[in-house]
């Protein structure tokens, strides 16, 4: 699983300058990357469902168009690959070739450290076949990698509980959801899961209230200038704490983890304990992991999370984040070949056939088998405004402190004013 200062929100942009058109790149090898024996180390975060499969493909068919060339392609844990095995290489000195590029304060620092490739003067035109959803991945106006794919969150349900509580359509407001949460308790229904004892999980409301509480300028000072200083801030962390109030969350919610086990808050909802939960685009796979057949169940629905009227927070605003590729800054030219050959229409096209995520390429989209990211694509299309995973955009230190923070509030031990004294002091050490 993975989630992913500059960034769509940053930009300001609207989702529908996210795509341009697709890039012709094929397997094909380019002037500059033909002659001699060249081994490519690749690492990326595959390692169960179809992804791996697409990857290994990609690197025969790279291999079979580059005489000479080798792609040593190997898939290892999200969290392994993001906290320990990537910064080691990079500071040993002894990276992979191509990597998994995390955006907002991971790339920035990587960038600072000249570990990156710049990208713009070797494979423009693939950098522009995916529009705006490359700008997280962008630092002073450069590129440094590219995501080939890109989701955003929202609450994947039961639409039979639904039903079954006399709900007839998705909320769209917070008002709504909270009436929504109150009928599934009167029918006797678990409303919404939640992984707290992952933590992560629990901090991802607190996000989606301050997005849907501070304004998209608001948002953007936050990111440039660790500005936290708008009440909206603690708004959020007031809005967090009514809704926990209401009751919303199954039992033991604290010790709860978030996609492992029919006991997690994915498996609640898999099979039928709970009404919904607050995940990203890659829960559906997740969901249908953990029900017995191990197939997606039927009743599955997705909606985004509801606006808060009367608050500065826009209305269409979604949260996401996305997986991007970049090169070492020493690596061979053929590392960028093979990127944008991973970039091209095609395999954009067999990675969106596959189910393993929305493609970047919005040539690639029609290829969208299920329906799940299909829903989830068509949530990301309407989007007025799209705002990295605060975590990632606020980099470790403040992260870190935010989380706790927020974990802390969920739990009953701190304040929503706790949350952001706690991303004031720890943007205070950087």
């Amino acid at each position: 699983m993975t989630r992913a200062a500059a960034g769509l929100a940053a930009a300001g942009l609207a989702i529908g300058a996210l795509a341009g058109c697709a890039g012709s790149t094929s397997a094909e090898p380019s002037d500059d990357a033909s002659g001699g024996d060249v081994t490519l180390t690749w690492w990326h975060n595959a390692t169960s469902g179809p992804l791996p499969a697409v990857w290994e493909k990609v690197a025969k068919d790279f291999e079979d168009a580059h005489p000479g060339v080798t792609v040593e392609q190997t898939g290892y844990q999200n969290e392994d690959l993001q906290r320990t095995l990537i910064p080691n290489a990079l500071a040993a000195g002894d990276p992979p070739d191509l990597f998994q590029v995390w955006p907002g304060g991971e790339i920035r620092g990587q960038v600072e450290n000249g570990y990156l490739m710049p990208l713009d003067d070797v494979i423009g035109d693939t950098i522009t076949s995916v529009g705006a959803t490359v700008n997280p991945w962008q630092v002073d106006g450069k590129t440094y990698a590219v995501p080939f794919t890109f989701g955003i969150e929202g609450f994947w349900y039961n639409t039979d509980l639904f039903a079954e509580a006399g709900i007839d359509a998705p909320p769209t407001t917070l008002d709504e959801l909270k009436d929504d949460v109150a009928k599934l308790r009167d029918a006797g229904i678990t409303p919404i899961s939640v992984g707290a004892g992952d933590k992560w999980p629990a901090a991802h409301w607190w996000y989606q209230f301050a997005l849907h509480s501070c304004s998209p300028e608001t948002l953007q000072a936050a990111a440039a200038d660790f500005d936290f200083s708008d009440p909206c801030f603690v708004d959020a962390g007031q809005e967090l704490e009514d809704f926990i109030g209401i009751n919303p969350f199954q039992d033991g919610f604290l010790g709860t983890p978030a996609q492992t086990g029919a006991g997690s808050s994915a498996g609640l909802v898999a099979n039928g304990d709970a009404a919904m939960e607050l995940m990203g685009h890659w829960n559906a796979g997740v969901i249908g992991g953990l029900t017995e057949d191990q197939k997606v169940p039927a009743f599955l629905g997705w909606f985004p999370f509801p606006a808060i009227e009367g608050s500065a927070g826009d209305p269409g605003a979604a949260l996401g984040g996305g997986d991007g590729f970049g090169c070492s800054a020493e690596a061979p030219p053929q590392c960028a070949d093979l990127l944008a050959y991973i970039m091209s229409e095609d395999v954009q096209k067999e990675f969106a056939a596959s189910g393993s995520g929305i493609p970047t390429v919005a040539a690639a989209q029609a290829s969208l088998e299920d329906p799940n990211l299909k829903l989830v694509a068509d949530g990301l299309a309407q989007a007025s405004f799209v705002q990295l995973w605060l975590d990632t955009e606020y980099g470790t230190t403040v992260g870190n402190a935010m989380n706790e923070g927020i974990v802390n509030l969920f739990g009953g031990a701190g304040t929503p004013e706790d949350i952001v004294k706690k991303m004031e002091d720890a943007a205070g050490t950087l």
